[in-house]
């Protein structure tokens, strides 16, 4: 099959038409400009098409882009290879450094994932139909107090690694000033488990965004204790969103 009509190929290229949408970064940019100033450090872990990272580099921060999915780097490749400042790593994100296996999903690599358990969620789950991890790549994991101690602090580090925030954030040890993790209505434990390990880490101000909508649920930044609340009364069609955290609460003030 020539590769252009392989599988991971076609889900690649229909991934870059969504998230690279004509219309969308205006939108992505006004939303995370509350995060980054120019000449912060971002990183991106579970790059994907890098939206996010076109994003951060439009706002003029540098950024450590991490994606272990062999298509979804050549693709990140093919976008930032000549942009000095921005660093693609193949990478996985965890607790501690070693291997471990990621499933890819080659029709739908947005939920390609290294949690066994997030595949057992989703079986049967609805909007989860029909969703298939056939390919296990064995890959190497490093932590983000790895990627701090070699390219420097960060000012905001966006995580979506499909189940494995938890064991992603479980791997830092310092505060930066702002972050985000990406939760599931079929793994609300996982997001529970993150939010709780923020709060040891010192974070007291959160927000959270459904979806891809890049609104802020709440007018101002809350409590951990109000977030999850919040998360376990979600209906399960809410599916998916992100939950945001910062050490100056101002950063999470919804837009007028």
């Amino acid at each position: 099959m020539p590769p252009a009509l392989m599988p991971g190929a076609r889900a690649a290229a229909r991934s870059l038409r969504i998230y690279h949408a004509p219309g969308r970064a205006p939108a992505l940019d006004s939303f995370h400009r509350r995060f980054l100033n120019p000449g912060d450090l971002a990183f991106d872990i579970g790059a994907h098409a890098g939206d996010r990272t076109a994003s951060f580099r439009r706002l003029g921060a540098r950024v450590i882009a991490v994606e272990p999915q062999p298509t979804m780097l050549r693709l990140l490749r093919h976008l930032f290879s000549r942009d000095p400042d921005t660093s693609i790593l193949p990478t996985l994100i965890g607790a501690t450094p070693g291997q471990t296996t990621l499933w890819i999903n080659q029709h739908n690599p947005t939920v390609s994932t290294a949690s066994p358990d997030f595949i057992a969620a989703a079986h049967n789950a609805p909007g989860w139909e029909n969703q298939t991890w056939d390919t296990p790549l064995t890959l190497p994991v490093t932590t983000l107090d790895s990627l701090i101690t070699t390219h420097g602090p960060p000012a905001f580090i966006k995580i979506d690694v499909e189940g494995y925030e938890a064991e992603t954030l479980r791997g830092l040890s310092s505060t930066p000033r702002s972050l985000s993790f990406e939760f599931t209505t079929i793994q609300r434990p996982i997001a529970l488990s993150a939010l709780t390990r923020l709060t040891t880490l010192g974070y007291h101000h959160f927000n959270a965004c459904l979806g891809e909508s890049m609104h802020l649920t709440h007018p101002n930044a809350t409590t951990a204790n109000s977030i999850a609340t919040w998360l376990t009364t979600l209906p399960i069609t809410a599916n998916s969103g992100d939950i945001y955290a910062t050490t100056e609460p101002e950063r999470l003030k919804a837009s007028e």
